[in-house]
């Protein structure tokens, strides 16, 4: 059960936490003067409904600096309860459009684990490269489609169709493939139909295959101009540091995506099943999503955050990537996390080219999915999925239907890191003109790449005429 954040928590106004960052870059040599309103309703290029609020008095004091998420509660786990455990992983793939592949393999990883399903290698290979092929397709759209633009110093991609006419369209042909790469694996590029309890319904031919490794090596030049592009304007990223807790999965042999243990910059490594204790969720009332915290008042996920865990576990071409591009592990600038996500562009594509080999060389089997042991049991799943790490939980009775589900995802995992972000870096901006502000802090949260609708799961309906704007989970056993 979740329990409510003290009042004190969800204050107007937060202060900044000790310790001085790094001065943005672009700090006018004189301060403009004045009180200043930055209200962002709702913040674009981002998926979801998100608000910035921040007003600056005249004498430069920060009276209100507020990250608020005013979507509409969701209410994807009271919808599983009483399913059939082979309708679970279609269901909660709805989340979300961007990471059904990643809702539905976490999923899986749940109900396979309360069952006691074991599946083949060739399932868990072709799952990881099902997990590649979301995590590729959603990176691209991030840094192409909604940073670029304010990079460039306009307000969408459509603008530098005209400018920069062969940069956009190398972005679009690198995402193609991305697609391709879903469909091929997952039978379509959203909504996976493939995937199932123990296995798979349908699998890749030989020839498919041959033709996604064609494909994937095509689109390595590609990544290549990508990453020369943003070398090239790395200095456009503002220069401002936060030391925080980062968070993913993490392995003693690879790049961490689909299997490993939790781990932390700042605390032990826990199995997945301990999720809880690393989460440690809490509410506040401006806010329809949980908020979470452990060893510090928040941490990161995503990829800056796997990145600083893994980063020694990088293929040789995204080492390479990471090396042109600066980024060195342990960074603690949030307006990296883009860069990350460039660098895990090209080390995906590495891996699944191997991958694809592996198959190859094996031979691709038709086998049918693992029998399930069909009785009362819990499991927990944990996968990286493009914004971090994300934990299903379930618990099923004896007959196979589930009576507790909790998802916890990455975005409601990085909103109290974007408050701790915003508190620290307005008072460095108070200088600047109101319009020079809200890019820098539009900048810092799409920077997240927050899915926030897919964030927002719980809403208390008891003592409502109490408090109106109180939120609990719901628990049916």
């Amino acid at each position: 059960m979740a329990k409510t954040e003290p009042a004190k928590n969800a204050a107007k106004t937060h202060n900044a936490p000790k310790g001085t960052p790094a001065t943005p870059v672009s700090v006018p040599e004189k301060a403009v003067s004045g009180p200043k309103k930055v209200h962002v309703h709702y913040l674009t290029r981002v998926e979801g409904h998100g608000n910035i609020v921040v007003d600056v008095e005249a004498d430069g004091r920060v009276s209100t600096c507020r990250w608020e998420v005013p979507e509409a509660p969701r209410f994807f786990e009271a919808m599983l309860i009483g399913r059939d455990y082979k309708d679970v992983h279609h269901i909660v793939s709805r989340i979300c459009g961007i990471c059904a592949i990643g809702h539905q393999l976490c999923s899986l990883q749940a109900t396979e684990d309360a069952l006691n399903i074991n599946v083949s290698d060739q399932t868990h290979i072709l799952r990881r490269l099902a997990l590649h092929a979301e995590n590729l397709q959603s990176h691209l759209l991030h840094i192409a489609y909604l940073v670029l633009p304010d990079l460039m110093g306009v307000d969408s991609i459509l603008p530098l169709a005209a400018t920069h006419k062969d940069a956009v369209l190398q972005f679009i042909a690198a995402r193609r493939v991305s697609n391709e790469f879903s469909r091929l694996i997952c039978g379509r590029t959203t909504h996976p139909q493939r995937m199932t309890p123990g296995g798979f319904t349908m699998f890749p031919s030989t020839e498919q295959l041959e033709a996604l490794r064609t494909m994937l090596k095509a689109s390595l030049p590609n990544l290549d101009f990508a990453v020369d592009l943003f070398a090239s304007i790395i200095d456009k990223f503002p220069k401002f540091d936060r030391p925080t807790e980062y968070i993913g999965l993490v392995s003693p042999s690879e790049y961490a995506m689909y299997w490993g243990e939790i781990g932390s910059s700042k605390d032990e490594r826990r199995p997945v099943r301990q999720y809880r204790n690393i989460t440690r969720e809490y509410l506040i009332p401006t806010s329809t999503a949980k908020w979470t915290k452990n060893q510090d008042e928040s941490y990161m996920v995503g990829a800056l955050a796997r990145f600083n865990l893994n980063a020694e576990h990088l293929l040789p071409k995204a080492a390479a990537a990471a090396k042109k591009l600066g980024l060195v592990k342990g960074c603690t600038n949030p307006y990296m996390i883009t860069i990350a996500q460039l660098v895990e562009c090209v080390h995906t594509v590495e891996d699944s080219l191997q991958m694809v080999d592996e198959l190859l060389a094996r031979g691709i089997r038709d086998e049918a999915p693992a029998k399930a042991s069909i009785a009362a049991g819990r499991g927990v799943g944990a996968v990286e999925v493009p914004r971090g790490i994300l934990f299903h939980s379930y618990e099923y009775d004896e007959h196979g239907r589930i009576f507790q589900a909790d998802c916890v995802i990455p975005t409601n995992q990085n909103h109290g890191n974007i408050q701790k972000d915003l508190d620290a870096l307005v008072p460095l901006l108070s200088g600047l003109t109101e319009k020079e502000m809200e890019l820098r802090l539009s900048m810092l949260v799409r920077a997240y790449d927050p899915c926030i609708s897919c964030s927002t799961h719980f809403i208390d309906a008891r003592g409502l005429a109490e408090e109106p704007r109180s939120m609990v989970r719901f628990n049916y056993k």
